[in-house]
């Protein structure tokens, strides 16, 4: 069950993130907010864009952070590895066992408090950007299954109006003009965000469900988005619906 009064809040937050050095307290805030230990934002590919590569934004202590980057351990996480992977939320705990060298870097993140507890979602954009959002928890394995039950259609959404955020605050690109959206097309993306699915939002509104997948589709091609929830955070981003 989406907490819309927690996901509109969120989102404000994110949107008052205009410039990079916004970002950190923004991802601060959100971690008190939802309970986690930290959230990190990756952007692995820039879509051809210049910039520092990898170019990120995360929670974690600065000496972590530090250690990760000067030992290259992008190179050997296999968190990184959820980017092959679709476009689906992945819980650490169902990434292949690594191997000697791997676990050293997990024992060693968990010396930092990043927690045991893990899920990433990676985020695809049109143009060809490849990011990946995180978030950690100290909380005992039931507890973080509660809260990751509870929270990840917001997280979802989030992660992609962060990926505009980042690539926007830190020049990586450009905010384009989009299409207005009709107002099924708005409605559909409104009662997506809350949680509803097609066959939901087609009783909500009195259409056909069929009705609801084509407003959502010509949603993300006006938006230029890869997904559904890439559309209602880029609608969101551009106050073209509100949350």
């Amino acid at each position: 069950m989406v907490d819309h009064r927690r996901l509109s809040l969120s989102l404000r937050t994110l949107q008052a993130a205009k410039h990079r050095e916004d970002l950190h307290p923004a991802l601060d805030e959100l971690c008190v907010r939802y309970g986690l230990s930290h959230m990190t934002f990756l952007v692995v590919c820039s879509g051809g864009r210049s910039g520092l590569y990898p170019y990120y934004c995360t929670t974690y202590p600065g000496r972590w952070t530090e250690i990760y980057v000067d030992k290259q351990y992008f190179d050997i996480d296999p968190v990184i590895n959820v980017l092959r992977l679709g476009f689906m939320p992945v819980d650490w705990s169902s990434l292949n066992q690594p191997p000697a060298q791997v676990s050293r870097v997990f024992e060693e993140a968990r010396s930092y408090d990043i927690g045991p507890h893990g899920l990433s979602i990676p985020i695809r954009g049109p143009k060809g950007e490849r990011c990946l959002f995180s978030v950690t928890s100290n909380l005992p394995k039931r507890d973080w299954s509660r809260l990751r039950a509870s929270s990840i259609h917001e997280l979802q959404i989030l992660s992609h109006y962060l990926h505009e955020t980042m690539l926007s605050a830190s020049g990586l690109r450009e905010v384009n003009r989009y299409r207005n959206l009709s107002r099924r097309e708005s409605q559909c993306l409104q009662l997506l965000a809350r949680g509803r699915i097609s066959k939901q939002i087609a009783a909500d509104l009195g259409i056909s469900e069929n009705s609801v997948k084509l407003y959502l589709r010509s949603a993300r091609l006006k938006l230029g988005s890869v997904t559904s929830y890439h559309a209602v955070a880029k609608a969101s981003f551009l106050e073209l619906i509100k949350i």
